[in-house]
């Protein structure tokens, strides 16, 4: 058995093995992690509301089925945390708004049960920008996330909570969602994986404009091992979510394992027009010149994205006036600057505009789907900037130039999410600033299963290559409170544990 300050640095997929052949104890895990977010969270600020009293009932009955010798799930007894736009029953579910802060919701979203029925201890929820609208992990309800390789930076959003969570141990099992890049961006700065699946494949009980594919759910975690784990519970058909779809779930835990030297490989460094700083170029390229021998192919390619900018201004507008236009109307004061900025961009189209963004989206579709004529794969930059400082609410402007709007920097994330096709973020090294670079790799429309298993193997590839592997955060550093992270705070929750 473990130390047990070694034990929260298993893989999930191992942790859940040892638990299965009674080498660990899911009371064990539990503690372990408790101790953990004691101990770095008032670092990173990244768990928000807890419920551990419930999770400590969970893990004694996981520990008995055990020991009777019980069918167990692929989760069984792993401390779970969810990213706090998901309601969970009987625990506090903010949305990182104010106009939430005291909800504890009465049922669990589909997400949610799944991830109860296969075993997972729901242990806590991580934070997010407020209703997700951004990639930096703050709001008035709990404060600001932290990076944990620099808690002065920025931790990514919107599953920023989750990605910090995985990132320093606490918990070895992180839900997430992705609209623009969510899922991506806060693994790729944090060091961990996260997988933005085909629509679908993870059905959305909270899209409530149910045919678009602009928001999906997905798993995050420290491998696209731990990754492939979480989606195999996550995925498969649900009549919450219309596009939806039945699929092997068991196929997703264990992907077949692929050859690189067979795999022909197109990367880019912006697509040919998403905002770019000249620093992450370089990183870029030495880290195609150091992975290039692992491929058959790999080839710089040109890429037609067409306005891509402006189909997913609107496309993205649509889902935020039909979200908010209620609270705005009643008291916009109550809205976030980024919500606010989202609904009146919407309030202002006509369906013309509509009309053309969806036209353009598929034009842009069509377009990306021949370069798999003659690529497996396509590889770029996951975030085009190095993290900065979390008290700046987002990027203005890059190089000297000014910035469309408060998310045109997550154009890298947002353009394949217009395209649709699957994507994942994988840890490759650092950037100039030592901080973590994420590659982001996209695969076949619908190619989620082939995208994962060479993922695992670049994975496995990249460990062996010094300027490839995983950063991990010095944990040491994270023992001092950083009240800054909490001095935006201006609504707090009333209760934050559950009884």
């Amino acid at each position: 058995m473990p130390a047990k300050t070694d034990l929260l640095s298993l893989s999930s997929v191992e942790m859940r093995q040892r638990i299965g052949s009674k080498e660990i104890s899911p009371v064990e895990l539990l503690e372990a992690a408790i101790a953990r977010i004691g101990e770095v969270n008032p670092a990173v600020n990244a768990v928000t509301a807890t419920c551990f009293a419930r999770a400590r009932k969970e893990a004694k009955a996981a520990e008995k089925a055990v020991t009777a010798g019980d069918e167990l799930g692929p989760l069984h007894g792993l401390p779970t945390g969810i990213k706090d736009l998901e309601p969970t029953a009987g625990l506090l579910t903010t949305f990182g708004s104010p106009l939430y802060r005291d909800f504890i919701p009465e049922h669990d979203v589909e997400l949610v049960a799944r991830v109860r029925r296969a075993g997972g201890i729901v242990v806590a929820k991580t934070n997010v920008p407020e209703f997700g609208a951004g990639a930096n992990s703050r709001n008035v309800v709990w404060g600001a996330t932290g990076n944990p390789f620099d808690v002065k930076l920025n931790a990514g959003g919107s599953s920023g909570g989750s990605a910090v969570a995985l990132a320093t141990d606490m918990l070895p099992v992180c839900t997430g969602s992705d609209t623009g890049g969510s899922l991506r961006i806060p693994a790729a700065i944090n060091g961990v994986v996260g997988f933005r699946p085909s629509p679908g494949l993870v059905p959305h009980e909270r899209r409530s404009l149910g045919w678009s594919a602009l928001s999906v759910l997905g798993p995050m975690g420290r491998s696209v091992g731990d990754t492939c784990q979480l989606l195999s519970v996550l995925s498969g058909d649900h009549a919450v979510d219309p596009l939806s779809y039945p699929v092997d779930n068991r196929s997703f835990a264990t992907p077949p394992k692929a050859d690189l030297s067979r795999l022909r490989v197109a990367w880019t460094e912006d697509f040919g027009q998403c905002p770019v700083e000249a620093p992450i170029r370089k990183v870029m390229r030495d880290r195609i010149a150091a992975m290039q021998h692992l491929f058959k192919r790999c080839d710089e390619v040109k890429f037609d994205f067409g306005e891509a900018d402006r189909c997913f201004d609107v496309l993205r507008a649509i889902n935020f006036v039909e979200s908010y236009q209620a609270a705005y109307e009643k008291d916009k004061t109550q809205l976030g600057p980024n919500i606010r900025a989202n609904y009146e961009m919407g309030a202002k189209m006509t369906l013309a505009d509509v009309a053309w963004a969806q036209t353009e989206q598929t034009r842009i579709y069509r377009r990306f789907q021949e370069t798999f004529r003659d690529y497996d794969l396509v590889l770029a930059p996951t975030v085009p900037v190095t993290p900065f400082p979390w008290t700046q609410p987002y990027l203005a402007e890059m190089d000297g130039k000014a910035l469309r709007n408060y998310y045109h920097w997550l154009a890298p994330t947002y353009f394949i999410t217009l395209v649709t096709n699957p994507a994942i973020s994988i840890p490759a090294g650092v950037d100039h600033k030592s901080m973590p670079f994420g590659l982001q790799i996209v695969g076949r429309a619908r190619g989620d299963l082939d995208l994962l298993a060479a993922s695992g193997a670049m994975e496995a590839a990249f460990e062996r290559i010094a300027a490839l592997k995983r950063p991990r955060p010095d944990l040491a550093k994270l023992h001092k409170p950083t009240p800054e992270l909490k001095s935006i705070v201006t609504h707090p929750p009333k209760k934050s544990e559950m009884g």
